[in-house]
C-alpha cells in the first residue's frame, strides 16, 4: 500500500521543524499568486508533520481542481468548481486543527474564544491568503456536492479506504476492490450513476425492494440471490455513502440505507469428499504425475492440513519448519498480507503426505506466491480432467471440508480443531489448543496412508 502514501514529498526539515513546501504548477501561477507555498507546520514530529501536509496537499488538490474546471466555463463545471473550492476549505481547516463552519454558523454557534483562537491563526501567517481566510473564517461558497457514485467510489479506494488495504498484498487488494466494485456496479446499473446527494431514502428504498424481488424463486431456472449476499451488496452503498461524507467533513448525514437488512440463513451445500475417495482417487500413484510439482504438492499438504489454498499458497521459508523437532508449518500474517481472520495465526504439525511433500518445496512457492486464484483454477481444471470431483457442488475448497469432518469423525477435542482450522473458539479457551508434540499425535490418528510410489 506504499502507493497510497505521499511518503516525505512536500515535506522539508528547517533546524528541525517541518514545514510544507510545494511550488504552484505553472500552468495556475497565474491565478494563484503563492508561486512557492511555504508553510510552517510548526511540529519536530515526522509522523505530524506528515499528517498536517496531508490536509494542506489535499486542499491544494482540491483549489487548483477548482481553478481548472472554473477555466471551463460550464454550468456543470462552475457548480464543480465550487464544490472542490469548498473542498479545499474543508481539508486546510481540519490541517490547521479546526472543524470548517460557515460563517454564519460561526457568528451564530461558536462562543467568542474559538472565533478569537480563528482569526488569531489567520493573522499568525505572515501573508494570510483567500484560501486560509475561507478555510478558518467559513467564507468558501456553499455548492451542492455533484460527486457521483462512480466517482465517489474512485475516491474512496484511492483515499478513503486506505486503511482497510494498508495490509493486504496486490492480489487481496485486487479482491477486496473487485468485490466492493461489484456492488457499486449493481447500483449504477439500477438507479444510474447520480451524485451521492441524490440517493434520498426513496431511491434506497427503491433499490432495496429490487432487491427483495432477486432474492425471490426465478421463472429462468437461476438461483435467486441469498440474504447475505444482498446484505453485503447493500451494506457496501451504505459504507460508500457513510465514509465518503465523513471524509468530507460532513459527520449528520443521514443514512438512507438505515435499517436496510434481510435476516434469514443461507443454506449453503457443504460438499467435502469422502475418506475413500481421498485414498483411493486423490492419492492414487501417479495420479498427478504430469502436473507441475508445486501444484501437486499443494495438493497433498491441503490433503493433512486442512489449511486454506490462500495460506498453503503463500507460505514464505521461514513459515515452513522443516528442521524442527515436529516438522511444522506457520499460518500467519505479514506486514503486506493479511489472514482472513485474527483466529487464522496457528501452526500446524507435518503429518502423513504432507512432510515428504513439504520437503520437495522447501522454501515454499515462489512461482504462486499471491497468485491464489491461478493455482484455484489450475487445481480445478486438473481436478475435473482427472474426473475427482464427485459432485458439482465439490471444489478445491472441499479438501478443507474433508479434513475438518476426518478430525469430528476421530474425536478430535473441539478446541484443537478449532486451533488447527484456524476457527473462533467460542468456548472458554484453556491453554492454546496444545503443544506441537500434543497436535502431531492426535492428528496422526486420523492421517490417510499413502504410498511411497506417489513421490517416485
Amino acid at each position: 500500500m506504499k502507493h497510497f502514501s505521499l511518503g516525505s514529498k512536500f515535506l522539508k526539515d528547517r533546524g528541525g521543524w517541518w514545514h510544507y513546501v510545494r511550488r504552484v504548477p505553472t500552468r495556475f501561477q497565474e491565478v494563484d499568486k503563492r508561486c512557492l507555498i511555504q508553510v510552517a507546520l510548526r511540529t519536530q514530529s515526522l509522523e505530524v508533520a506528515m499528517m498536517r501536509r496531508n490536509g494542506l496537499a489535499e486542499a491544494d488538490d482540491a483549489l487548483w481542481s477548482s481553478l481548472a474546471l472554473q477555466a471551463q466555463d460550464t454550468e456543470r463545471s462552475r457548480s464543480r468548481a465550487a464544490t472542490e473550492r469548498h473542498r479545499a476549505a474543508v481539508a486546510r481547516a481540519m490541517a490547521e486543527g479546526f472543524v470548517y463552519r460557515p460563517v454564519e454558523e460561526i457568528a451564530a454557534r461558536l462562543d467568542i474564544e474559538e472565533i478569537v483562537h480563528r482569526l488569531w491563526k489567520v493573522d499568525r501567517s505572515s501573508e494570510p491568503s483567500v484560501e486560509r481566510v475561507e478555510a478558518l473564517l467559513g467564507g468558501a461558497p456553499e455548492a451542492k456536492d455533484l460527486t457521483t457514485v462512480s466517482e465517489a467510489f474512485e475516491l474512496y479506494v484511492s483515499k478513503i479506504a486506505f486503511d482497510d488495504q494498508y495490509n493486504k498484498s496486490e492480489a487481496q487488494q485486487k479482491s477486496w476492490e473487485k468485490r466492493k466494485r461489484i456492488s457499486i456496479d449493481y447500483f449504477i446499473q439500477r438507479e444510474g450513476d447520480i451524485p451521492l446527494l441524490d440517493i434520498t431514502r426513496e431511491v434506497a428504498t427503491r433499490y432495496r425492494d429490487w432487491w427483495q424481488s432477486r432474492m425471490l424463486p426465478r421463472k429462468d431456472g437461476s438461483k435467486p440471490f441469498t440474504p447475505n449476499t444482498v446484505n453485503r451488496h447493500i451494506g457496501n452503498m451504505r459504507s460508500l455513502y457513510l465514509r465518503y461524507f465523513t471524509y468530507r467533513g460532513e459527520t449528520d448525514v443521514d443514512d438512507p440505507f438505515r435499517g436496510f437488512f434481510f435476516s434469514g440463513k443461507s443454506k449453503v451445500k457443504r460438499a467435502s469428499f469422502s475418506d475413500d475417495w481421498v485414498r483411493e482417487k486423490i492419492l492414487a500413484p501417479g495420479m498427478f504425475g504430469d502436473l507441475r510439482l508445486e501444484l501437486r504438492v499443494i495438493v497433498y499438504l491441503l490433503v493433512e492440513t486442512g489449511a486454506r489454498l490462500s495460506e498453503i499458497v503463500n507460505l514464505r521459508p521461514d513459515d515452513i519448519q522443516l528442521d524442527h523437532d515436529i516438522p511444522h508449518i506457520i499460518i500467519r500474517p505479514e506486514q503486506n498480507r493479511e489472514l482472513k481472520t485474527s483466529d487464522s495465526e496457528r501452526a500446524i504439525p507435518l503429518v502423513g503426505v504432507a512432510l515428504p511433500a513439504m520437503k520437495l518445496c522447501p522454501k515454499g512457492f515462489e512461482h504462486y506466491y499471491d497468485r491464489n486464484t491461478l493455482v484455484s483454477a489450475n487445481l480445478m481444471k486438473a481436478f475435473k480432467q482427472r474426473e475427482l470431483l464427485p459432485t458439482k457442488d465439490h471444489v478445491i475448497y472441499s479438501l478443507r471440508h474433508s479434513f475438518e469432518d476426518r478430525m469430528l469423525e476421530g474425536n478430535l477435542d473441539y478446541g484443537l480443531r478449532c486451533a488447527l482450522m484456524g476457527h473462533k473458539n467460542n468456548r472458554p479457551e484453556y491453554g492454546q489448543g496444545g503443544s506441537l508434540a500434543f497436535r502431531r499425535e492426535q492428528l496422526l490418528r486420523i492421517t490417510h496412508p499413502f504410498s511411497d510410489q506417489l513421490f517416485a
